[in-house]
């Protein structure tokens, strides 16, 4: 296990009615921007309850509505501009990834002269940044308890990440009953990205992470067992908030402390998104399966073997590690697809198929790092089998 420095500065406020502590904004904000998805927050009645605590503690607000599911540059740029014009303190998300990524994204520009796009290629460059505070609505991206944020570019097609401690948020109200409004697909994709996150930490190679390993399953486990019963009763309240806890833990360093981490699997995925709008949790769907088949190999394989064995509860005894390893990606798949109604391929995400080697090529040099190395040639084996 590798050293490692852990501190999670963002307070969480779970459960039901914690929407009340929304008034700690006082503490460290006085005019904030309010930023939103469409108009699932006012259909639920997430926003009046908002708006009301926000009034009640005299906090002022303005409003950014209408955030892309792949939150986009030009929002986040809108969102700059009218944070300086109004003189704002503080940005407050209500909503699921896209909402949060978004206001993560509005507060480090505010504090940077320059186009917030540079910290994409340059993480150092974010030194400051307004106060984030969340009101989550989904349970998928953990964004609400971590330092990083997914913005789009349409001008050049790119989904890239930036990242910094500024823009961890200070506190993050998380009520289970906030995401009962939540479509069934949008379940399902969420549970697949929580599985995702939990994936790119998982398959590494640090030797003897064992306890980063068991917490590791445990949380796929409660995806596997609860992720189907939120997206067939969405107002069980313990499929909710499990399945919500499970979303922040994936991804809040908690599974990932000591372990040698270079993420392969979602640059894989941002290059869908980026270019087609792809759901992202759904494009993971798709592409999870098709990679752990490629990256299956000799140096891998026991990975693979025990991840069937503990978390799908495959029988190995007796058994060559190869069709257990198999077993355990095939019951992934199926998972995914049956269980979770998601797509199984690119084609019914309406990915063209003459489009798969100008992505792969995108992704030339980009993923040399990774658990498995990848080249441009593997990535459009990866594309090919998802078709």
């Amino acid at each position: 296990m590798q050293n490692f420095d852990y501190n999670i500065p963002t307070k969480v406020y779970f459960g039901k009615g914690q929407i009340e502590k929304l008034g700690e904004i006082k503490n460290y904000a006085s005019r904030v921007l309010m930023v939103y998805g469409g108009g699932s927050i006012k259909r639920a009645g997430i926003y009046d309850q908002a708006v009301s605590v926000l009034r009640e503690n005299g906090i002022e607000f303005f409003e950014l509505s209408g955030v892309d599911p792949n939150p986009r540059l030009e929002t986040v740029q809108l969102g700059k501009k009218l944070c300086l014009d109004k003189g704002l303190d503080g940005v407050l998300a209500i909503g699921g990834g896209s909402s949060i990524d978004c206001s993560k994204a509005i507060a480090a520009a505010v504090k940077y002269d320059g186009n917030v796009w540079d910290m994409t290629s340059d993480w150092s460059l974010m030194q400051d940044a307004l106060p984030v505070f969340v009101v989550s609505t989904m349970a998928a991206t953990g964004s609400e308890m971590d330092a990083y944020a997914v913005i789009t570019n349409t001008e050049t097609n790119e989904k890239k990440d930036l990242g910094g401690d500024p823009v961890i948020p200070k506190f993050s109200i998380l009520d289970p009953k906030f995401t009962y409004s939540v479509p069934k697909f949008q379940t399902a994709a969420g549970a697949a990205d929580i599985i995702s996150h939990v994936f790119e930490v998982y398959f590494n190679r640090t030797p003897k992470a064992y306890l980063q390993k068991r917490m590791s399953e445990a949380v796929m486990k409660t995806v596997i067992k609860y992720g189907p019963i939120a997206v067939n009763d969405p107002k069980n309240y313990e499929a909710r908030a499990n399945l919500m806890w499970a979303s922040s833990l994936a991804i809040n360093g908690l599974l990932s402390n000591g372990c040698y981490l270079d993420w392969g699997i979602h640059p894989i995925e941002h290059e869908l998104s980026a270019y087609f709008d792809v759901t992202h949790g759904a494009g993971l769907a798709v592409v999870m399966p098709a990679w752990m088949e490629h990256v299956l190999q000799d140096d891998t394989v026991e990975q693979f073997a025990e991840y069937a064995v503990n978390v799908w509860g495959v029988e190995a005894e007796g058994r060559d590690q190869y069709e257990v390893a198999r077993e355990g990606i095939a019951k992934t798949r199926d998972f995914f697809v049956n269980d979770l109604g998601l797509p199984g391929t690119l084609h019914e995400l309406n990915v063209p198929e003459d489009s798969l080697e100008m992505m792969a090529g995108n992704l030339n040099g980009v993923l040399t790092g990774t658990f498995v190395p990848m080249t441009t040639e593997d990535v459009l084996a990866i594309y090919k089998a998802c078709y």
